[in-house]
């Protein structure tokens, strides 16, 4: 880690990192755009400080203060990391939405945080947002000043602005979980524990000046600012995508010269079907020599896919929005070690096991929720972070999860790992996928149900089959599934592409 990494690392807030890293490579890339050469946007890390003080300084003059509350919904585009540098600049305590959130989960933000401005797209991607917040604020006592920041934002002269903010220990960050099965929840983060995320990622990647990442994702989910915080610490630029799909988004990724993609589990699956349409010895993107993410799990079957057909290197960890990085894998790792764990914590992260439950401590967990009665339930007596995950770790210190609580079936009395099942599934050749359920049953409690999607071209399997399969993989007898259900494709959202498992159960508890 060279001077001025060190340096940045140590930032107190995301504002003096941004201009930090403004000052010390004003004209490196920072952000790139376009789905086609025509439409190629680019700006550099000084062009990023001096267009966000001016965008601060023109929502100054809408009356936006430090603190202020101000929610924003809107796609993977400059102009979103614009707003929200602007927003960090002023102090301003901010409100990420996802863009696939609609009236329950907005208007449930929207109260919950009382927000006093939210920000908008107007008509995108065939859905009108500003017409969904004047709905959700019609009936509100105080309603948020509405904006549409899509193309054009406020613009004034920073000479008007008042100092930036110096304490980045203060809330100023309110993330959502995905509410898949209740409302969502408000995360509180600060400056630091965000910065403390990213800078932990991208030493374990051991990112460079010349790399080209790439955020393929919401830019509103936690993920955002983590790989913000891994341009500005490292100097290097990353390719926005409004829209991820392959093969679509193949040109922009080779255009230019992607070296660093991911996201999650499925965005290696995604690239690895495309990758075998691809003529013999023809590398998917030339210049690509690292996948990572995490969110969800990773089969290890699926690591050795990705290694021997991508010919790129997979460091997967894991994270969640109450703490954006905990483990990560590192290039640097062995094989087995990257196939089998989701990597070691960084030296900034205390991990121990409770009860087989993985609990959490350091910089980069959240403050807690904006319901105080969550907060209460989700630490330990000792200020650990109960993250409702299942592991151990390993002698070496590397962290191997094997299921969540809630995602325990427990039948006849025995706890079975639904993950510890989908990871044999998913090495079947003839399943391309793989989800396995508890589902209520009068004798056992809960009985064990496989969802797959196959392989393309495969041939039907039964349950017989399934069951023959596993015996010989060695999985006890007690935990071989005892119905099998064939989809075409598992349910998943739209962020990370996790597959939403209660619909699964919603869908075949009465098979």
């Amino acid at each position: 880690m060279d001077d001025t990494i060190r340096a940045l690392s140590d930032s107190p807030t995301l504002w003096a990192l941004i201009a930090g890293r403004a000052a010390a490579s004003p004209d490196a890339p920072a952000l790139l755009e376009g789905s086609t050469a025509a439409e190629d946007r680019r700006l550099t890390f000084g062009e990023l400080a001096r267009r966000a003080e001016r965008v601060a300084a023109g929502l100054y003059g809408l009356g936006v203060r430090p603190g202020s509350r101000f929610a924003w919904q809107l796609p993977t585009r400059i102009e979103s990391v614009v707003l929200s540098a602007a927003l960090a600049r002023l102090g301003a305590v901010q409100t990420p939405v996802i863009p696939i959130y609609r009236d329950r989960e907005v208007g449930h933000i929207i109260g919950q945080t009382r927000a006093e401005f939210f920000a908008v797209p107007g008509e995108w991607r065939g859905f009108d947002f500003t017409a969904m917040a004047r709905r959700l604020c019609a009936g509100l006592a105080e309603p948020p000043l509405l904006l549409t920041a899509y193309d054009e934002l406020p613009d004034g002269d920073p000479a008007v602005l008042p100092g930036p903010p110096a304490d980045g220990t203060a809330v100023r960050w309110i993330y959502w979980t995905s509410g898949t099965t209740s409302e969502p929840k408000g995360v509180l983060h600060t400056d630091r524990s965000l910065i403390a995320g990213g800078s932990c990622l991208a030493h374990a990647l051991e990112m460079r000046a010349d790399d080209v990442g790439s955020i393929a994702f919401p830019y509103a989910h936690i993920g955002g600012p983590d790989y913000l915080v891994m341009l500005l610490l490292y100097g290097f630029p990353a390719l926005l995508l409004e829209q991820f799909a392959l093969p679509g988004s193949l040109a922009a990724y080779r255009r230019h010269g992607v070296t660093m993609a991911g996201g999650s589990t499925a965005f290696y699956s995604l690239f690895l079907a495309e990758q075998r349409k691809q003529p013999p010895g023809e590398k998917l993107i030339p210049t690509l020599r690292l996948l990572s993410g995490g969110g969800a799990p990773k089969p290890p079957e699926l690591y050795k896919e990705v290694i021997r057909e991508l010919g790129c290197r997979l460091t997967h960890g894991y994270g969640m929005t109450e703490a954006p990085m905990i483990t990560m894998g590192s290039p640097r790792d062995p094989e087995e070690r990257l196939a089998t764990t989701e990597g070691r914590p960084p030296a900034s992260m205390e991990i121990r096991i409770v009860d087989g439950e993985v609990r959490l401590r350091g910089e980069a967990v959240c403050q807690g929720y904006t319901d105080p009665l969550l907060t209460a339930e989700s630490f330990d007596a000792e200020g650990w972070f109960r993250t409702g995950d299942l592991g151990r770790l390993t002698d070496d210190g590397y962290l191997v999860l094997t299921g969540r609580l809630k995602d325990i079936i427990i039948r006849k009395g025995e706890n079975i790992s639904a993950k510890e099942i989908e990871e044999l599934l998913y090495a079947h050749p003839g399943i391309a996928d793989a989800a396995v359920i508890g589902l209520p049953d009068p004798e056992r409690g809960e009985r064990v149900c496989a969802v797959v999607e196959q392989s393309a071209g495969a041939g039907p399997l039964t349950l017989a089959d399934i069951t023959v399969y596993l015996r010989e993989a060695g999985l006890a007898t007690q935990k071989l599934p005892e119905q099998l259900e064939t989809v075409d494709a598992l349910p998943r959202n739209e962020t990370l592409r996790k597959v939403l498992k209660y619909k699964l159960r919603e869908r075949f508890a009465k098979s």
